[in-house]
């Protein structure tokens, strides 16, 4: 399932990107800001991020599909050893897959530049900046996923929260370091692009935000406050986590 997940990432990322930013596509022969084609882009991977939270595969597997979030999880105890390195293992095989799958679909458009199979790249500020950037947003992101996923009030809106943070990044600072937040997803790029530069920067930095985040969130709330490694949980769906979120909803 989690593999299931990041290639129809990966899917969506390659076909939006190739329509957003080919030479060849019709979109780009009209007169569309850059600004827009990031909202755009933002848009469509939010859409699609939503949509995988909340799809059946989404809530049963809960939705990691980026090892960062799985690494992050298996620190906070929510996740076993083995069932983590299952998640990561997937992530990366899913998201090669779902490019393979893109490049079956589009063609050599999304090969040639600009398109490149969507590498992430350091942008003009340089690579202190990108990783900065990468780190931040990571942080933003697991820090939005425990508090809304462990919050009564706030669960079911947790698949929405993620995919504004989403498009709002991709509108207003795609250009710092290209939008990751995910090794499986930078590497998957990269690998069909062979094209390396900074690479190191996409599997650092959302490891270490993210377990930022979570470090800062056990000072406030302490380990009792994350009771489970998805970021949606529905209370219908099986759990494959040691899963303790009926506390949250003691009349259930």
């Amino acid at each position: 399932m989690e593999a299931s997940e990041i290639a129809i990432l990966m899917l969506s990322t390659c076909i939006s990107g190739t329509l957003l930013y080919s030479r060849d596509s019709p979109l780009i022969r009209g007169d569309v800001s850059r600004t827009l084609r990031s909202m755009l882009m933002g848009a469509a991977v939010a859409i699609t991020t939503f949509l995988i939270i909340r799809s059946p595969f989404g809530r049963r597997s809960g939705a990691h599909f980026n090892p960062s979030l799985t690494l992050a999880f298996f620190w906070l105890g929510r996740v076993h050893r083995w069932d983590a390195a299952g998640y990561i293992l997937s992530h990366f095989a899913g998201a090669i897959a779902g490019v393979l799958a893109a490049r079956q679909i589009v063609g050599v458009s999304l090969s040639v530049p600009p398109v490149r199979y969507m590498i992430t790249l350091p942008g003009g500020y340089g690579s202190p900046v990108a990783f900065l950037g990468e780190f931040l947003l990571a942080a933003l992101l697991m820090s939005v996923v425990l508090y809304a996923s462990n919050h009564r009030l706030l669960v079911r809106f947790s698949p929405l929260f993620v995919a504004l943070v989403t498009v709002c990044y991709y509108g207003f600072s795609s250009s710092i370091s290209g939008f990751s937040v995910n090794p499986a997803r930078s590497f998957s790029s990269a690998l069909f692009a062979w094209i390396w530069q900074g690479i190191w920067i996409y599997f650092v930095a959302p490891c270490l935000g993210m377990l930022a985040a979570a470090i800062l969130y056990i000072r406030k709330r302490g380990r009792d406050g994350v009771y489970c490694a998805k970021v949606f949980h529905d209370l219908h769906s099986a759990c494959p986590f040691p899963c303790r979120f009926l506390r949250l909803y003691p009349e259930a």
